[in-house]
């Protein structure tokens, strides 16, 4: 019986054409959560910047944000992976070399270094992110403790650095930038930290992502499921694959495993 769902939320919750919820999957959660099953996202986003799911929010019971770096059930965090201090200094800097845009998000703030057009246009324009707290000064963000970095890195560049940083690793979902967290943090550890703290064990979870930073949770729940926008590698590691995110593919799932 399956006791939790967690949902990737860009490209699994949110059409990336539409940039919201489709109203399929608003009634499907809503009668899933009514049949007392508890929803939870698990996204690479952190808490700051997650502002696209409003049409679900209150019914969502945790969350699982920043690619694992930070779960939390209800008003309380479960599990926090934070990625060291020296190595979350060294790829700034590796970042201000190179005058690569980054995004540092501490535990409470963020900041953006060497903001650019390519920035602008995947925040604002692709992300519709609308969070404009920026008056925190980097290096307080660094004292505050490092959830992620994203930085908007080719794979030749961040293969550079990753080998300068041994704590941190990286998930990449989108060709512009990369995310680096902690190397204990994953969407598979932050499943298995809330189905912990729930009292339940993990094969009675169900889980949903069409990117690469959903493998590890896909391959860690009783159930993977990967949208049909998904990507083939993400496909290919899944128990089921369900119709995209603007075909009602959250709803067929939960149908066809009775669910709803």
């Amino acid at each position: 019986m399956i006791k939790a769902l967690f949902f990737d939320v860009d490209g699994t919750l949110v059409s990336f054409n539409t940039h919201k919820v489709p109203e399929s999957t608003i009634e499907a959660l809503r009668e899933a959560h009514k049949c007392g099953v508890k929803l939870f996202t698990a996204t690479g986003r952190p808490r700051q910047l997650l502002n696209n799911i409003t049409e679900v929010e209150d019914i969502m019971d945790g969350f699982i944000l920043a690619t694992g770096a930070q779960c939390v059930y209800g008003d309380k965090v479960v599990r926090q992976d934070l990625i060291p201090t020296h190595e979350a200094e060294a790829i700034v800097d590796f970042c201000n070399r190179l005058d690569v845009p980054a995004v540092i998000v501490g535990t409470k703030d963020l900041q953006i270094i060497n903001r650019n057009d390519s920035v602008n246009h995947v925040f604002y324009d692709m992300l519709k992110v609308t969070y404009n707290k920026f008056d925190v000064p980097v290096e307080e963000v660094i004292r505050q403790g490092i959830l992620q970095i994203t930085p908007f890195l080719t794979e030749d560049q961040e293969h550079t650095i990753l080998p300068h940083v041994p704590g941190t690793t990286s998930a990449r979902w989108y060709p512009a930038f990369c995310d680096l967290t902690s190397a204990t943090a994953d969407k598979a550890n932050g499943i298995r930290a809330i189905a912990e703290h729930m009292g339940i064990n993990i094969s009675e979870t169900m889980a949903f992502g069409d990117g690469g930073n959903d493998l590890t949770m896909l391959r860690a729940a009783g159930v993977g499921v990967a949208m049909g926008n998904a990507l083939n590698e993400v496909k290919a590691h899944a128990d089921y694959i369900t119709s995209s995110v603007d075909e009602d593919g959250i709803t067929n799932a939960l149908k066809h495993f009775e669910i709803i």
